[in-house]
């Protein structure tokens, strides 16, 4: 125990250097700690070091899900739902049966059933390199959100159908009406145990008196919860998580303490920052042992099947994702969609954009060795070293050039967003405007001879006049008064955020934009509290 200890107190060392280096050289981490992985397996001291399903399944993915979940933006991931939904169920159903087509024409003695779990295993893109990938090239915004929102599902559809091909393998049976009604039942009953689950803890922050530490720490509790108890009922955990991540970080500001929102987003971004890297650096510490594992299979042979599996993957999805568009725009003729002529740039990023992950890896992994009566699972070895090419491929060839793909294709956005800067000062002209209005009524209850309120407005005033500047070039001594100023400013701020809640219905506004003076106004509030 004090040995594995002390080897992933050397790996999370070693996960710091190599994101150092990352940034130095403006590459996604993602990238820089997979290839760190494969160079540190060769050294005797880790190469003892080994991923299973459990830990990934059991321990990286529900709070990975969950933190996915609670930064989605909910205007985005609504605005883009059609298209997220066609990514997330049609698109991993369409990739399987692809790859069990291709694989069982390609491989010797591979059958179609165990290339339709091949395709469950690998058709569900890592969301987290591309995103990051994309958010450092500048990447249009509803691609980054369509690509968010996919992520949130297609894990969980990928999943189910790993479960089902699976099943048919081991069984060497498959009802296609037994297998649909069940895939049904388990998306369903998934999403409203993470619903239920995710209320119970509303109500819990919202009327139980909970400091700030307690509420941190179940907000860490929260996303286990939801993946055992469904998981528990057999159904999908991942669903439960994504559900009810996203209920709970729709009612935040109801949700958590001014002060539990500073310090957990702190807490948060630093525990999920090294469980990150230290998915992805296992990953290519994997190498040595899944080579060994090969068997009668040459490493040659394994390598070319699993980089033309890889290139039949990505041009698989970039064809599907051009399909979807043309689809979109023959659909916008019938119902209402979020964008009428989604063009051809966009889909082909988000096509190349398919980085697989550690989720396919984690399913591969959780292969049985033994079928029914003591047989040797079919192929297991391979799939799981094809699987690893198609990380390892798509990781570091789609990933070093999709920047270069979004800078060449000169990509623009569905819709011509207001530009941040200018969201930001107009957002801070109407919390001055609203706030002054807000004050002029306090100021006839009575407070108007406050110093402090009076200070108060004359910054406010002065803000606003700067505020309307920069719009046009884009185009308390006494303890009584000191305690009155705080309340005032208290309601104030409160006032802001409602206001901030109404910004963030208008399609202008992006929610991050929104999120960052939600997070100014309780620092705010955080600093009036601690002088009182």
């Amino acid at each position: 125990m004090e040995n594995i200890l002390v080897e992933y107190v050397y790996l999370i060392l070693i996960i710091l250097g190599l994101v150092v280096i990352a940034n130095r050289f403006g590459l996604a981490y993602p990238i820089v700690l997979l290839i760190g992985g494969l160079v540190v397996s060769t050294i005797p001291f880790f190469q003892n070091i080994t991923i299973t399903p459990e830990l990934v399944f059991l321990i990286f993915l529900p709070p990975l899900l969950y933190e996915a979940a609670w930064q989605i933006s909910w205007k985005e991931f609504w605005k883009w739902r059609r298209i997220i939904v066609g990514f997330a169920f049609p698109t991993v159903i369409i990739t399987s049966c692809a790859i069990a087509l291709i694989s069982n024409s390609l491989i010797p003695g591979f059958t179609l059933a165990i290339g339709f779990l091949l395709g469950g295993i690998i058709s569900p893109p890592d969301a987290l390199s591309s995103v990051t990938i994309m958010k450092q090239t500048k990447a249009p915004r509803s691609a980054i959100s369509v690509a968010e929102g996919e992520s949130l599902l297609n894990d969980a559809s990928s999943l189910i159908v790993f479960r089902f091909a699976l099943a048919a393998v081991v069984t060497g049976q498959f009802n296609f009406q037994e297998a649909t009604f069940s895939f049904v039942w388990v998306v369903i009953a998934g999403s409203l145990i993470g619903l239920l689950v995710g209320f119970v803890f509303y109500a819990i922050h919202r009327w139980l008196p909970l400091t700030p530490s307690i509420e941190i720490v179940l907000t860490f509790v929260t996303p286990y919860c939801m993946y055992y108890l469904a998981e528990h009922f057999h159904v999908s955990g991942v669903l439960a998580v994504v559900c009810g991540g996203l209920l709970l970080s729709s009612k935040r500001q109801g949700l958590l303490s001014y002060v539990s929102r500073i310090q957990g987003e702190n807490v948060w971004s630093s525990i999920v920052f090294i469980l990150n890297g230290l998915v992805f650096l296992l990953i290519g510490l994997q190498l040595p042992s899944i080579v060994n594992q090969l068997g009668d299979i040459s490493l040659t042979s394994a390598i070319i099947y699993g980089l033309l599996i890889s290139f039949a993957l990505v041009v698989i999805r970039v064809i599907i994702t051009l399909f979807t568009s043309g689809f979109t725009r023959i659909m916008s003729n019938f119902i209402e969609v979020s964008e009428v002529n989604p063009g051809w740039k966009i889909p082909i990023v988000l096509g190349w954009a398919g980085i697989r992950g550690v989720v396919s890896l984690a399913a591969a992994l959780s292969i049985p060795l033994y079928t029914i009566g003591e047989t040797p699972f079919p192929y297991r070895n391979l799939i799981l070293f094809i699987t690893f090419i198609v990380i390892l491929t798509t990781m570091i060839f789609n990933g070093l050039t999709l920047p270069w793909l979004i800078r060449k294709l000169n990509v623009m956005d569905f819709q011509t967003p207001i530009p941040v800067h200018r969201q930001e000062v107009m957002i801070q002209k109407k919390l001055a405007t609203e706030s002054l209005h807000y004050l002029g009524e306090k100021s006839k209850a009575g407070p108007g001879k406050n110093k402090h309120l009076k200070n108060l407005i004359s910054r406010l005033k002065t803000e606003l006049g700067y505020f309307e500047e920069e719009l046009k070039g884009m185009s308390g001594t006494h303890r009584g008064e000191r305690k009155e100023y705080g309340d005032v400013y208290l309601e104030l701020l409160q006032f802001q955020r409602d206001i901030l809640n109404k910004l963030n219905h208008d399609s202008g506004f992006d929610e991050e934009v929104i999120r960052k003076y939600h997070t100014l106004i309780d620092i705010e509030e955080f600093k009036t509290r601690e002088s009182d």
